[in-house]
């Protein structure tokens, strides 16, 4: 009998990407491929990569040349955003055999039957305008909690951002086909669904991104709620102008919806906000974070923020620190600003010095500390709900509370996928 192909994975970016991942890992798994460590002999490496950030594409590149070194033999196929944004770019890479754009990285088994190493590397790639369909993802290297993928593309057109080229217009899975993965998921042992977008309260665009259908992000969370077998839902991410009234008080009496929202802030200046081309202005920011904790004062309240946007001064980040700091959030994920091409962010002037992104990405981090420590001793004492993970580090197990907060304990396997009363 002929000895099985090996492939390895390594994915770069988001939580979209993991699912992304795992779903092309099963197609070449049903091909016959054995799924090895990126660490170790393959005869193919995937790479799906992420180009948010300058340092994701950098990324790339040391990996490539990394397997270059150990098995120059093995084919190396490149795919994601980075794929999708600069395809020559990344065909010129030494090494490089195969570059999938966004509509072909689910066609990874077709493609890699008709390659040969040694030619020059292949680019399979199509104009962003052209992509539609919806392909259905989700991660499962860890049973307990698994990113569905139930939307992808985004129409926005904020100044700073590739991902609308990257990964085409907002569409998104029917709100059955989901509840049905979500059934199959918890038939699998699965026990937590974070339900994952680039532009998750934009769901209901349909395959295509037309909305013929009428479903919405709320038809999707109401359906959800009902299926037996899954004990937890989170909301990966919702824009803030999207964050409804009635998807709140929804999530509040809820039973399986955690009360856990991570709203992207990027800037608390108005100033900035309208550079950055966001659909909000601080108000409207500041009326959700309101309105969440007004219906659950215990939930975690996340932010993502970008430091070091053109234009922003001295006094507009100081505006911004203190209008976080005014408002009652869990954490923030920081991101310093970096210039991506084809934006319009490029054209907006001053330039801040990348020195200066660094310090003001320091201060908000620490700001970020102080949050997330102040939220932790506010629940000290209390009793939550605790659901364990199965991969033990150092003979500890760890798990997270419905709102959110980790906890650490030493390693019982009767613990394992379950949900255990904690007293924090």
């Amino acid at each position: 009998m002929a000895e099985k192909r090996t492939v390895a994975f390594h994915t770069l970016g988001c939580k979209l990407n993991f699912s992304e991942t795992s779903a092309i890992s099963r197609l070449l798994e049903q091909e016959g491929f054995e799924k090895k460590p990126f660490e170790e002999h393959a005869d193919v490496y995937v790479i799906n990569t992420c180009s948010v950030t300058d340092n994701a594409d950098k990324e790339c590149r040391q990996l490539v040349r990394r397997i270059q070194r150990k098995a120059p033999e093995s084919m190396v196929v490149i795919t994601g955003c980075y794929a999708q944004l600069k395809p020559a770019e990344i065909a010129a890479i030494p090494g490089v055999d195969l570059v999938l754009g966004a509509a072909e990285k689910f066609n990874i088994v077709e493609h890699l039957s008709n390659l040969t190493k040694g030619d020059s590397a292949k680019i399979c790639s199509c104009d962003i305008e052209t992509v539609s369909g919806f392909n259905a993802s989700w991660s499962v290297n860890d049973r307990t909690r698994t990113f569905l993928k139930v939307q992808d593309g985004c129409d926005y057109n904020c100044s700073f951002c590739t991902i609308p080229m990257a990964r085409g217009k907002s569409r998104s899975d029917l709100v059955a086909n989901v509840v049905q993965h979500a059934i199959d998921l918890a038939a699998g042992g699965v026990r937590e669904i974070v339900l994952t977008g680039v532009n998750l309260g934009d769901f209901g665009k349909g395959p295509d991104g037309n909305k013929k259908n009428s479903e919405s992000f709320y038809d999707l969370i109401q359906q959800l709620d009902e299926v037996e077998g899954i004990d937890r839902y989170r909301i990966s991410s919702i824009e803030p102008n999207l964050l409804t009234n009635e998807i709140i008080q929804f999530v509040a009496g809820s039973k399986k919806f955690m009360p856990h929202f991570h709203i992207p802030m990027q800037s608390g200046s108005n100033t900035l906000l309208a550079l950055m081309r966001r659909r909000y202005k601080r108000e409207l920011y500041a009326d959700r974070v309101k309105v969440i904790r007004e219906l659950m004062p215990h939930a975690s309240i996340g932010a993502d923020v970008i430091v070091g946007f053109p234009g922003e001064t001295d006094e507009i980040f100081q505006e911004t620190f203190e209008f976080i700091h005014s408002l009652e959030l869990s954490y923030l994920h920081v991101f310093t600003y970096s210039e991506r091409a084809n934006t319009v962010a490029l054209e907006i002037e001053p330039v801040v010095a990348v020195g200066k992104r660094h310090e003001r990405n320091k201060v908000l981090r620490n700001l970020s500390y102080m949050k997330q420590q102040y939220f932790q001793q506010h629940h000290a004492g209390q009793q939550r709900k605790v659901l364990f993970e199965g991969n033990a580090k150092n003979g500890m197990m760890e798990g997270y509370t419905d709102n959110y907060i980790r906890v650490t304990t030493p390693y019982r396997e009767e613990w394992v996928n379950q949900v255990v009363e904690w007293t924090l």
